[in-house]
């Protein structure tokens, strides 16, 4: 079988090459072509994979391109993981965004606004090649904003593309290992859209078990989510949200804690990794022990200065080992030998959540099989959450409205109507900034 990686000289691609590596079931893949549009990226990447087969028995076929064509053609899935303007960009959209004194996280308001204003267009015709060079593959989406990029996409695939995101997987897991429950046999009652959802409880064995856990002050206070947001605001939800709602629901402490900090964290990233991939290029060193070296330090600064402006303290250890290439490859599994499991997943709507039509990708557990990923039936979210999902989705909208128009007025539309952007006149500053800072937003007129 064949693996496409789009952004194939990503970071985090050998976390996926890993998991590649320890699956032996019949029908794993064989074959993974790299795509990327930087070829030293590339090279630096495919050190790094060539060192972990080492010693490995049939270990997949790695091969770099960077014709697109070429790199689709008879695949069998497509890892969508591109970053239009690369860290650099992602930097930016967080100096604009705060220079106004607005939240410029690369998912979640202007920053999140902005990064998906530059990606729409690209990922649109990554779609569009894909209906016509290999129209019977599954694409999987990791390309941030997620939830976003993945209803673009399915405007041309439909169903056949499918976004995935390892913080409820993240979240669930913490749950229940609070708990005392397996979180393999715990099933996560999650809805929402990505980096905006809420676990609205956890059963075992039919048992729901989060009522115990939302009544106790010292269990909430003894995981990550428990010392974010703090013990009473998750009682009052009677639910417990995605990592993300920390920048709405303390937006003023996160943005002052964003402001004060050294360094961004797209600057951070951009700086770590402008130093591993000039390491991995040394043919003289190890690649590999480079990016676990770096992986590690990423990891554990992880939304820092949300846990810092919460005093949430220092990441479990549990934490620190990733997870998105593990649900991409149960995602992966499922379809293709039609192993049928239940998994969070970003899809359309079509009747999941009542408060959004069809065909708004929402996040959500789905049941996979060869068939792809079908979203189960959920109950009404309660009317603070649907308030903001449904604001947040008109905000995504007039984002797709504006890659596809390229009106400059949309853009301004997108802006102002979200919920952690002020004014209008902000939102008019932001689109002249991030006009001005991206070359890949020539075209809002």
């Amino acid at each position: 079988m064949k693996l496409t990686i789009l952004g194939g000289g990503g970071f985090r691609v050998p976390l996926v090459y890993g998991a590649l590596l320890a699956d032996r079931g019949a029908g794993r893949v064989t074959e993974v072509v790299l795509h990327d549009l930087d070829e030293a990226r590339l090279r630096a990447v495919s050190r790094v994979l060539a060192e972990q087969a080492a010693g490995v028995t049939d270990a997949p076929e790695v091969s770099a391109t960077t014709d697109l064509d070429r790199a689709l053609r008879g695949t069998d899935f497509v890892f969508s993981a591109i970053r239009v303007g690369g860290l650099a960009g992602r930097a930016a959209d967080e100096r604009v965004a705060l220079g106004e004194g607005v939240l410029g996280q690369e998912t979640v308001g202007a920053g999140g606004i902005a990064y998906g204003l530059r990606t729409v267009p690209v990922a649109d015709d990554i779609a569009r090649r894909v209906a016509r060079l290999a129209p019977d593959a599954w694409v999987i989406n990791f390309t941030n904003p997620a939830g976003l990029v993945t209803e673009a996409m399915s405007r041309h695939l439909g169903d056949r593309v499918i976004g995935i995101c390892d913080s409820p997987v993240g979240l669930g897991r913490r749950i229940a290992r609070v708990l005392g429950a397996d979180p393999a046999e715990a099933f996560v009652d999650y809805v929402g859209l990505n980096h905006l959802g809420w676990v609205r409880g956890l059963r075992v064995a039919g048992r729901d078990q989060l009522p115990r856990l939302l009544a106790d002050p010292a269990l909430l206070g003894s995981f990550e989510e428990g010392r974010l947001f703090g013990a009473d605001w998750l009682a009052s939800l009677g639910a417990v949200p995605n990592e993300y709602l920390h920048y709405y629901y303390f937006n003023r402490e996160t943005v002052r804690a964003y402001q004060q900090a050294e360094q961004t964290r797209g600057a951070f990233l951009r700086d770590q990794q402008a130093r591993f991939y000039a390491e991995a290029g040394d043919p003289g060193g190890s690649a590999l022990r480079a990016w676990d070296r770096t992986r590690a330090e990423r990891e554990a600064t992880y939304m820092a200065e949300n846990r810092e402006s919460a005093g949430a303290g220092e990441r479990e250890a549990e934490d620190l080992s990733g997870g998105y290439e593990k649900v991409a490859l149960a995602l992966m599994r499922a379809i293709a030998r039609d192993e049928r499991t239940t998994l969070i997943l970003n899809v359309r709507n079509r009747s999941t959540l009542s408060a959004l039509d069809a065909d708004a990708v929402v996040e959500v557990p789905c049941l996979v099989d060869a068939g792809g990923a079908h979203p189960l039936a959920a109950d009404p979210l309660p009317g603070h959450a649907a308030g903001l999902v449904c604001s947040v989705k008109a905000v995504e909208r007039e984002v797709l409205a504006a890659a596809e128009s390229g009106s400059r007025a949309t853009a301004v539309k997108a802006f102002a109507l979200h919920p952690l952007v002020d004014s209008v006149t902000v939102a008019r500053r932001l689109v002249e900034g991030y006009t001005e800072v991206h070359p890949g937003l020539a075209y809002l007129r």
